[in-house]
C-alpha cells in the first residue's frame, strides 16, 4: 500500500473498517442502524429541549455526529448522539446569554458555537494525547455529580410533565415555584396523565422487556392517544410540525463578549464529555475484544462536534445506553450510525410532520428516566459503607451541583477529586514496622499486636512522597518515635513507597538529622528507590547524613544493627505505632 494512503487510514479509522468490511456483516448493520434509529429521534428531540433548545436541533445534531464518528472514529460500534449528562451544562452556558425574550435562533446559533468550541479543545487535546485528563474526576466525585445531575434533571422536567411552566433558576427556586404552581391548581391533569404513564411504561419496558424498544412503545402510544381524545385540547402542548430537510452549513453568528463565557463552559462540557466517552469505549472495547485508542477517540469526538456545531447542532458525547441497544442489535461497525443517520435525513426529508402530535410530557417522561439512569444508588450506598471520606467527597459534588448549578458542580468536581489526591500525599499512612514469627518481611504493628521488635531500633514505614506539604508531619512524628522509651539508637526507615524528595523536605530531613544526632540517635534509610538516593545526593544531604546509613534492604539494615549492638528479638514493649493519616 502507498505510504500516503496509509496515512490516511491512520487518520480515518473508519476508512480503516471500510477497507476490510465483510460482506456477511451488512444485513447485521442494516437491521441494527433501524432499530437503534427507533431510539435516536425520540432522544435526540428529548435532548435538545433539555439544553433548551428546538427538539429538531437535536435530529441535526444526531445526523452529523454519527457520520463524522462513521469516518473519524476507532470505535466499530459506539454511538455517539445528544446526551441527557450534557444538556443541563448546555443550557447553563446558553441560556444566560440568551435574551430575556427567549430568542431561539440565538439561543442555537450559541449552541453551535459551543458545540465548534468542544470539537476544537477535544481534537486538540487529542493530537496533544491529553487523555489522562478524562482522569481528573475521580469516581466518588463523578458519582456524587451524577447524582446531583439526576436530581437537577428531574426537578427542572418537572413542570414540563405537569403541562406548565415556571420562570425560576436554580434547583430550589425551580421546586419552589413547581410546588407553588401546583398550589395554584396549573397542573393539566391530561399531561399529567401522559407524562406519568410515560414514565410508568418506560421504566415497566425497561425492566421486565429490556428487548423491547421501550422509549419507541411509549412514544408511539402517545401519539396515538393525542389523535384518539384531542389532548391538545385538553391544553397538552404538542411537538409540532419539524422543518422539512437538514439546514445548509453555516458558522455561528455570535456576539464577540460571548466567547468567553462559551468557553468556559466548553471546557466543562469537554471533559465530562471526554471521561464520558473514555469509559463507555473502554467498556464496550473490552466486550468486542478491541483495544481503546484513548487520543483517536478524542480525536473523534471532537470531529463529531464540529460537524454538528457546523450544522445547527450543539455539543455530544457518546451514549452507553444506545451503544447497548446497537450492540445487542447486532451491530459490527459504524455502518450502524451511518444507518441511522440516513434514516433520519429521510425522516426530515419525507415525513417532516412525523412527530406533529407528539406531546411534549411524552417527551419530559423521556428526559426523566433518562435522570434516573444517570443516579448511582448503590455506588453512594456503597461509598458509605467502604470510604466515609469518599462518600462525602460524593455528597460535596452532588450539592455544588443541586445548589450552585451544574457548571460550578463540574469545577466543584475536578477540585474536589485533586484536592483528594493532594490529601492522601499529605497525610499519608505511616507506621511502625515489626517481625512476624512465620511471616517473611516485616510487617504492620497495628494488623499484627504480636509482631517482635529489635530494643533500640525503630522502624518506620512512610507512606508516600516527601514534599513541602508534609515534610513537617514527617520530621515531627519521626522525633516523637525517637521521643519513646527507652529511646532508640537508630530510626530506621522503610524508604521503599517514598517515591520523591523535593527540597523543602530535604531541608527538613537535614534538621531532623542534626536534631536525632544530639539525642544519639541514628537516622537510616533502606529500599531508597535510586532516583530518590540521587536527589539526596544532588541536594549534598550527605553531609550530615552518614553515607553508610543507607542500605539496599531493610533485611540488610536490619542485619548490621544486630551485628552493631548483638539485640535479639523479643515481643516485649515497642514504639507507637505511627499514624493513618486524615
Amino acid at each position: 500500500m502507498p505510504r500516503h494512503a496509509k496515512q490516511v487510514l491512520r487518520a480515518l479509522p473508519g476508512l480503516r473498517v471500510l477497507a476490510s468490511y465483510r460482506r456477511e456483516w451488512l444485513v447485521k448493520d442494516l437491521v441494527a442502524g433501524i432499530v437503534l434509529t427507533t431510539l435516536l429521534v425520540p432522544q435526540g428531540m428529548a435532548y435538545a429541549e433539555l439544553a433548551g433548545l428546538p427538539a429538531i436541533t437535536g435530529l441535526y445534531t444526531s445526523v452529523l455526529c454519527l457520520l463524522a464518528y462513521a469516518v473519524f472514529g476507532p470505535s466499530r460500534i459506539l454511538v455517539l448522539g445528544p446526551d441527557s449528562s450534557l444538556g443541563p451544562m448546555i443550557a447553563a452556558t446558553v441560556l444566560p446569554l440568551v435574551a430575556a425574550g427567549g430568542d431561539s435562533a440565538r439561543a442555537v446559533a450559541l449552541a453551535s458555537m459551543l458545540s465548534l468550541m468542544v470539537g476544537a479543545i477535544t481534537v486538540l487535546a487529542g493530537v496533544a494525547r491529553l487523555g489522562f485528563v478524562a482522569d481528573l474526576i475521580s469516581k466518588p466525585t463523578m458519582i456524587g455529580y451524577m447524582n446531583g445531575l439526576a436530581l437537577t434533571i428531574l426537578v427542572g422536567q418537572l413542570p414540563k410533565l405537569f403541562g406548565f411552566k415556571v420562570e425560576a433558576e436554580g434547583l430550589l427556586a425551580e421546586f419552589g415555584d413547581f410546588v407553588g404552581g401546583l398550589a395554584d391548581g396549573r397542573a393539566v391533569p391530561a399531561a399529567v396523565a401522559v407524562g406519568g404513564s410515560g414514565i410508568v411504561l418506560i421504566l415497566v419496558l425497561q425492566r421486565w422487556l429490556p428487548k423491547v424498544p421501550a422509549v419507541l412503545v411509549m412514544v408511539v402510544l402517545a401519539i396515538a392517544a393525542t389523535t384518539l381524545f384531542d389532548l391538545d385540547d385538553h391544553g397538552v402542548s404538542l411537538v409540532g410540525e419539524l422543518p422539512r430537510g437538514l439546514p445548509p452549513p453555516t458558522v455561528p453568528d455570535v456576539r464577540l463578549d460571548d466567547l468567553a463565557p462559551l468557553f468556559a463552559g466548553a471546557l466543562g462540557i469537554a471533559l465530562v464529555s471526554l471521561a464520558d466517552t473514555i469509559s463507555n469505549a473502554t467498556a464496550f472495547a473490552g466486550r468486542q475484544g478491541q483495544e481503546v485508542r484513548g487520543n483517536e477517540e478524542m480525536t473523534a469526538i471532537g470531529a463529531a462536534n464540529v460537524a454538528a456545531g457546523l450544522f445547527q447542532g450543539f455539543p455530544v458525547s457518546t451514549s452507553g445506553s444506545r451503544t447497548a441497544v446497537a450492540e445487542r442489535a447486532g451491530a459490527k461497525t459504524q455502518l450502524t450510525g451511518v444507518v441511522g443517520a440516513a434514516l433520519i435525513v429521510l425522516m426530515l426529508v419525507l415525513l417532516p410532520g412525523l412527530f406533529r402530535n407528539l406531546p411534549q410530557p411524552a417527551l419530559a417522561a423521556v428526559v426523566v428516566t433518562a435522570s434516573l439512569s444517570l443516579a448511582d444508588l448503590a455506588g453512594t450506598r456503597r461509598l458509605w459503607h467502604q470510604s466515609r471520606a469518599e462518600f462525602l467527597l460524593s455528597l460535596s459534588a452532588l450539592l455544588g451541583v443541586a445548589l450552585l448549578g451544574v457548571l460550578p458542580g463540574i469545577a466543584i468536581a475536578v477540585g474536589l477529586s485533586i484536592l483528594n489526591v493532594f490529601r492522601r500525599a499529605w497525610w499519608p499512612y505511616n507506621t511502625v514496622l515489626g517481625r512476624v514469627p512465620g511471616l517473611e518481611g516485616y510487617h504492620d504493628v497495628r494488623s499484627h499486636p504480636e509482631a517482635e521488635h529489635l530494643p533500640g531500633l525503630v522502624i518506620h514505614r512512610f507512606d508516600g512522597p516527601l514534599f513541602f506539604a508534609n515534610a513537617k508531619a514527617f520530621r515531627e512524628e519521626v522525633t516523637r518515635l525517637a521521643r519513646s522509651e527507652p529511646p532508640p539508637r537508630w530510626v530506621l526507615i522503610a524508604a521503599e513507597p517514598v517515591t520523591d524528595v523535593d527540597t523543602t523536605a530535604a531541608d527538613e530531613l537535614e534538621k531532623l538529622d542534626r536534631v536525632l544526632n544530639e539525642r544519639g540517635v541514628h537516622l537510616v534509610f533502606a529500599e531508597l528507590k535510586d532516583p530518590v538516593r540521587r536527589k539526596i545526593e544532588r541536594y549534598e544531604l550527605t553531609r550530615t547524613i552518614d553515607p553508610g546509613h543507607f542500605y539496599p534492604t531493610l533485611e540488610a539494615a536490619v542485619a548490621a544493627f544486630r551485628e552493631l549492638t548483638g539485640a535479639g528479638w523479643t515481643a516485649g514493649d515497642r514504639p507507637p505505632g505511627g499514624s493513618e493519616g486524615r
